[in-house]
């Protein structure tokens, strides 16, 4: 290989991909209010008209890395009162559960280069029911099913076209563009079809406005001076609409433009006919191609672009060539990680990846920048300027994230992330590491150790499943490649030195080595807000946030011990979380020296919450959830070559046993080995207490249903729990579906539903468990079926209930899609597949966002 050769950096197929967020409005970044409400200061009716500030959004769209210059999709079937730019929801008060986007569309392929991309939005050709979906969610209470957009009937006689979005990169700046409009009705149709181009509109514009103008019929320059020229080729000559993408100050706020020209203009000239909207001149920052089409019955119609950074004017030449090649090799990226699989398996896997590379969005957000109010604009309310996040002025962040969902969830969440990362890796091990270490950098953590939560409010707390994501990806790489990165691993671990640091310091309140983490993700799944103090004051001792504590630990330890076997001095910090794990253990039996103060109930072979009074009593909270199954994950098998290698670390936990019999009796006996000799099991839980957990899990009539782990014991169906507490009376039930109570939150469900993140926890731990006990080693699953396997086999079995919810059963239809029968048989939909937020613990129905494929992608690990 010659020497340029060597040298020549690797092409940045990345500069563009699915960056554009499905919502903008509504989120806080864009929330300047004195109330922080930030659904109403931008809402859905305003965001056609208000210019933003911190990103753009967009249906089925693209844009560079850091959003300078965006491309996606808008329609119009002539009898909308707007032009549909953006997707359509409720607001969290307007739905009956939460917020909830209102619109049928799917991400259908991706590849992680973005060198191609398949988008489906279905768009109807009769009235887009506004109102009506507005109105009836409002009627409906918690008890009640959301109303949906095919509840209205407007797909009932096939009147909608299907709107195919592909994208094929020659390179990483020349992007081909294919959209395929069919019409599925049985009659002709028309369409206004206007795919968009437009800059996102920053403060810079002040002084060196950017511009988009045409150079002929059939080409656009879009020129900035942030990323240069753009060329935008059609291969069928069509208008085109110019206006400006600046805020209406008129329509909004009743005061005089600043601009003749206003981001809605392309809505105010074609549905409102107002041709003064669109700039005569011709040239603008925002424009829209105006293919005007009648469409014929059961038809189909192409439309090519071709946007890049240099001029072509033969731009559609190679254009099928290119396209479907790139389609080819996506084809073969898919088809070597897809052996074996069926071909249901291998649809609903991929386009569980394509969900999670289209959640990729341009986050953008400068919190003090925010607080202080933009440049040249009146400064906003003292209340917002020292309101939410005032403690995170120092988080700058602007970088691609992967995101929950791109509509319900466009912001981070900090556990989501970590599920995310993981799954990702098993596609693109660059970026699930990047990830990881971006929300670990200087821009994100805070310098007292915290991760950001969620913007919402970054100084919340979500469980800190960092450590297993870093160890998880690691060993994903060095199993694939031989090799892990070692680099990547140390970097990720010093970091979270700091962030456990932080744990122990900030949510110990008592320096027992319980832990208080408050909401910790599991919202709505205790008796009391755990977001908030409790009535009359006192303490609630976590059995989850201290088993999440304990995988802490012992992720930390496994770590140290890796890192050792290069750096020896890695040892003292292995040794230093052997002992972490321990107290934390003898913690969770024994707190405070009380008698009776352990989070572990033996007559009921369960773990519970402890309620510590402010008059010093303690009281079992005896509530059988998923917080009493999480110290299952509090495992780590090590073989005996790794232990070894390390005799300081073995000696001194060897020396701490024998000086506290009282911790070790409560863990597993590290030193013994597994039948073979070979393997030490590390765990909260001796052989007795696993199988007492176990058993409740696998319980259908508690735990254990068709489709996965429920949040929740199925017992509390019939005979809710009741807990008196300072003359109140707190009750929780099983609710298999949506929560029914708004205590904790519009849109908070974990009282019953089945979640995929903690279910696969919970599967990774039984393999863990079945790595040291082996074969030999039965349980009953289910439980009481007098079917006695493996852990393993167990674990298998349990995963197959979780993807099952997605594939088709004996009757063709699959469970996520529940009665619907248009989404069970339409050949138009019924291979099209949503990964919702969670699923109904007796069915397994999808619930909640629909689009979440972010954690919901576990499947296709689990596949």
């Amino acid at each position: 290989m010659r020497e340029s050769a060597k040298l020549k950096k690797p092409q940045p197929w990345r500069k563009w991909g699915p960056y554009l967020s499905e919502r903008q409005w509504g989120t806080v970044r864009e929330d300047y209010s004195a109330n922080g409400d930030a659904w109403d200061y931008i809402s859905h009716d305003m965001a056609r008209s208000k210019a933003y500030r911190w990103g753009e959004d967009g249906i089925g769209g693209i844009s560079d890395e850091q959003q300078i210059l965006c491309l996606a999709t808008a329609y119009w079937n002539g009898k909308d009162p707007i032009i549909k730019e953006r997707l359509f929801g409720l607001t969290n008060p307007e739905g009956n559960h939460g917020e909830d986007v209102k619109e049928l569309y799917y991400y259908l392929d991706n590849v992680p280069s973005h060198s191609y991309m398949k988008f489906l939005y279905k768009y109807p050709q009769n009235q887009f029911p506004y109102q009506q979906l507005l109105e009836e969610n409002r009627k409906r209470g918690k008890s009640d099913a959301e109303y949906e957009l095919l509840d209205t009937g407007i797909f009932d006689n096939n009147q909608y076209f299907d709107v195919f979005t592909e994208y094929a990169k020659k390179s990483p700046t020349d992007i081909l563009v294919r959209y395929t409009i069919h019409n599925r009705a049985d009659k002709d149709a028309e369409l206004h079809f206007l795919p968009t181009l437009w800059f996102r509109n920053i403060p810079s514009w002040n002084k060196d406005k950017p511009s988009i103008t045409p150079l002929s019929a059939n080409t656009l320059l879009a020129h900035s001076t942030e990323i240069g020229n753009y060329y935008l080729y059609l291969e069928e000559e069509t208008p085109f609409l110019f206006t400006e993408n600046e805020t209406n100050y008129q329509r909004l706020y009743g005061v005089k433009n600043r601009s003749k020209y206003c981001k809605d203009g392309i809505n105010q000239f074609l549905a409102e006919g107002d041709t003064r909207a669109l700039n005569p001149q011709h040239t603008g920052t925002k424009v829209a191609l105006h293919y005007h089409k009648t469409i014929p019955a059961k038809s189909s119609i192409s439309i090519k672009l071709r946007l890049l950074q240099k001029k072509n004017n033969k731009a559609f030449e190679d254009f099928d060539a290119f396209f479907n090649a790139q389609l080819a090799l996506a084809d073969d990226f898919y088809a070597t990680k897809q052996k074996g699989k069926t071909d249901d398996e291998k649809l609903v896997q991929r386009q569980a990846w394509a969900g999670m590379l289209w959640s990729k969005q341009y986050y953008y957000y400068y919190v003090k920048d925010w607080l202080d109010g933009d440049k040249g604009e009146p400064k906003p309310p003292l209340s917002h300027q020292n309101g939410r996040n005032q403690d995170w002025t120092h988080l700058m962040a602007s970088d691609i994230i992967s995101m929950p969902d791109n509509w319900e969830y466009p912001w981070f969440a900090a556990w989501d992330t970590a599920f995310h990362s993981v799954v990702l890796a098993s596609i693109d091990f660059d970026f699930a590491k990047q990830q990881l270490l971006l929300f670990a950098s200087e821009r994100y953590m805070h310098p007292n150790g915290q991760f950001p939560a969620y913007e919402w409010n970054f100084g919340d707390v979500n469980p800190p499943v960092q450590s297993w994501a870093t160890w998880k990806i690691y060993q994903m790489q060095k199993n694939s490649e031989g090799k892990g990165d070692l680099d990547f691993l140390e970097r990720m671990y010093h970091k979270m030195l700091l962030n456990f640091t932080w744990w122990v310091n900030r949510k110990d309140t008592e320096g027992n080595n319980i832990f208080e983490g408050g909401f910790l993700g599991l919202d709505n799944i205790g008796v009391f807000d755990r977001s908030k103090p409790l009535p009359g004051g006192g303490t609630l001792e976590q059995s989850d946030g201290t088993s999440w504590m304990a995988m802490y630990a012992l992720n930390m330890m496994r770590i140290a011990m890796e890192l050792s076997f290069y750096k020896q001095i890695y040892e003292d910090l292995a040794i230093k979380f052997s002992e972490h794990f321990f107290y934390i253990a003898g913690a969770m039996a024994n707190m405070n020296k009380t008698e009776g103060a352990g989070l572990w109930d033996e007559e009921d072979g369960f773990y519970y919450d402890m309620l510590h009074s402010g008059d010093g009593s303690w009281k079992r909270l005896k509530l059988r959830t998923l917080v009493g199954l999480l110290p299952l994950i509090a495992v780590e098998v090590i073989a005996e070559k790794n232990w070894v290698k390390l005799p300081a670390l073995v000696h001194h936990i060897k020396w701490f046993t024998k000086q506290r019999p009282d911790l070790a009796a409560l863990v597993s006996n590290w030193e013994g080995k597994n039948s073979e000799g070979n393997l030490q099991l590390l765990s909260l839980l001796r052989g007795h207490r696993m199988k007492c957990l176990l058993r409740r899990m696998l319980d259908e009539n508690e735990f254990l249903s068709d489709y996965g782990v429920r949040s929740v014991s199925k017992i509390y169906e019939k005979n809710p729990f009741v807990f008196e507490f300072r003359n109140e009376v707190f009750e929780v039930k099983y609710t298999p579906a949506e929560s029914d109570t708004g205590m904790f939150g519009g849109n908070s469900n974990w009282r019953g539903p089945i979640w995929v993140p903690v279910n696969y926890l919970l599967i990774e731990s039984m393999y863990r468990f079945h790595d040291y006990y082996g074969d030999d080693f039965k349980i009953e699953m289910p439980h009481g079926s007098g079917n006695y396997t493996t852990i393993k086999q167990a674990a298998d079995l349990l995963g197959k209930r979780l993807t099952s919810i997605f594939l088709r059963d004996k009757n063709g239809n699959r469970p996520v899609y529940g009665n619907n029968q248009k989404l069970q048989t339409d050949p138009h939909f019924k291979d099209y597949i949503l990964f919702h937020e969670y699923f109904n613990g007796d069915n397994g129905t999808g619930l909640g966002a629909s689009h979440q494929t972010g954690w919901t992608g576990l499947v296709a690990l689990l596949m």
